[in-house]
């Protein structure tokens, strides 16, 4: 331990210190701190937290990339078929990164019941079908059975439900307009054997998922025949370049869409939330900066006659200066283990139960998720700490002023 650290140390535990006129600045510049890391520690987890969320909420519902024929690129309704038979299903060989590949078939149609009705889309899917993305949101009931034949079992959205007065075991009318808009319109009932709630309104307003079958069969298409591909991968960041391996990789009769294009205006506003977190992080570093460094020019001022006295026993300049900036690494380590020990109490509160609620209509989520990431907790702290640091190295320059002869004489 050298002499500056244990000079700072004994400085720090002064009964004089305590009871001077640095000692409420100290404070305030310990809470300071404090409160700048739960702003930032908060912001970064709920911030990442919102952007895994819903970004995990719309590859649930579309996968990450989606192969289809050009004619449907833009329509949530299969309008030309496509055959089965591909070289990358049901596994993507030529492309490394993709966990997943499933054939879904979707169809526009209303539900109608005695009380009410409303517009859907039925979206087909097979005995492949990712179920463990969309287990999560179901709320009541189960998942339809698609490993036999053909049943009418279906999973509805609680919003849906909710309009239709609707409830797991009931049956209902679907209508599907035949292919031309010609004749009287095809009529299925269905058994509503789940319910679920992604929060989504986007999606829980839309679709009614059940057995590709269905969609085959109203369409006349061949057995083999499906309306698209969900392609799920293994790390979203890649999402670009995978899609335009993807591209590159399908026959080119066909188109693929990341679902960052098929969504561009949600994944733009998603982006907005790294502004934000960037914008909250300087702020709250400059503040905290601000009160170390008004706190160190207090606690030099006031320790006056103590720099003096060093340097007149012989201490250098850089020696005086490091006893002041071991006190401020103090304080700081001080405000740092307060303002982690709050943020991330908090963050775990809400995680676990879910205290904040969110209007799903605004934010695409019921309640405010969280993200507690362990390496950008300590980037903060190890950031805040250096820079803090650094900029304390400005105003301890006074030191280098202070004559020992003046010093000795302060009162």
């Amino acid at each position: 331990m050298n002499l500056e650290y244990f000079i700072a140390r004994r400085l720090v535990k002064s009964k004089n210190h305590k009871s001077s006129i640095s000692a409420p600045i100290i404070k305030i510049a310990i809470i300071a701190i404090a409160v700048g890391i739960i702003m930032m520690v908060i912001a970064i987890a709920t911030g990442v937290g919102l952007q895994d969320k819903i970004r995990e909420k719309v590859s649930a519902f579309n996968g990450h990339i989606i192969i289809s024929n050009f004619d449907d690129n833009q329509s949530e309704v299969s309008v030309e078929p496509l055959s089965i038979h591909q070289e990358f299903y049901p596994r993507f060989k030529t492309v490394s990164g993709v966990n997943h590949v499933q054939a879904i078939a979707s169809k526009a149609g209303i539900i109608r019941t005695a009380e009410a009705f409303e517009g859907i889309v039925f979206k087909g899917v097979g005995k492949e079908y990712k179920w463990d993305v969309l287990n999560e949101y179901i709320i009541e009931g189960r998942k339809p059975d698609l490993t036999h034949n053909l049943n009418n079992e279906v999973l509805l959205s609680q919003y849906l439900a909710n309009r239709l007065n609707l409830k797991v075991g009931d049956t209902f009318n679907t209508f599907f307009m035949k292919e031309g808009g010609n004749g009287m319109p095809n009529l299925r009932v269905f058994e509503l054997v789940g319910i679920y709630n992604s929060g989504f309104q986007e999606f829980d307003a839309t679709y009614l998922i059940g057995d590709i079958r269905h969609v085959q069969r109203i369409n006349k298409w061949k057995e083999g025949q499906v309306g698209s591909f969900e392609v799920f991968i293994d790390d979203f960041s890649q999402i670009k370049e995978k899609g335009e391996e993807i591209y590159h990789a399908i026959p080119p009769t066909l188109n693929c869409q990341t679902i960052q294009e098929k969504y561009f205006n949600i994944f733009e506003w998603l982006k907005l939330f790294d502004t934000n977190i960037l914008v909250i992080i300087v702020i709250m570093i400059i503040v905290s900066t601000i009160n170390m460094v008004v706190a160190l020019l207090v606690l030099i001022l006031e320790r006056t006659q103590m720099v003096g006295m060093l340097k007149a026993l012989g201490a250098t300049n850089w020696s005086v200066r490091k006893v002041f900036l071991y006190n401020a690494a103090y304080l700081i380590i001080k405000g740092l283990f307060w303002g982690n020990t709050i943020s991330i109490g908090l963050l775990l509160i809400q995680k676990y139960f879910g205290i904040i609620q969110l209007p799903p209509e605004n934010y695409y989520v019921t309640v405010a998720p969280v993200a507690i990431d362990v390496p950008a907790i300590l980037l903060i702290n190890v950031g805040t700490v250096i820079i803090c640091l650094a900029l304390l190295l400005i105003p301890s320059y006074i030191i280098t002023k202070i004559s020992p002869v003046k010093a000795l004489r302060f009162d």
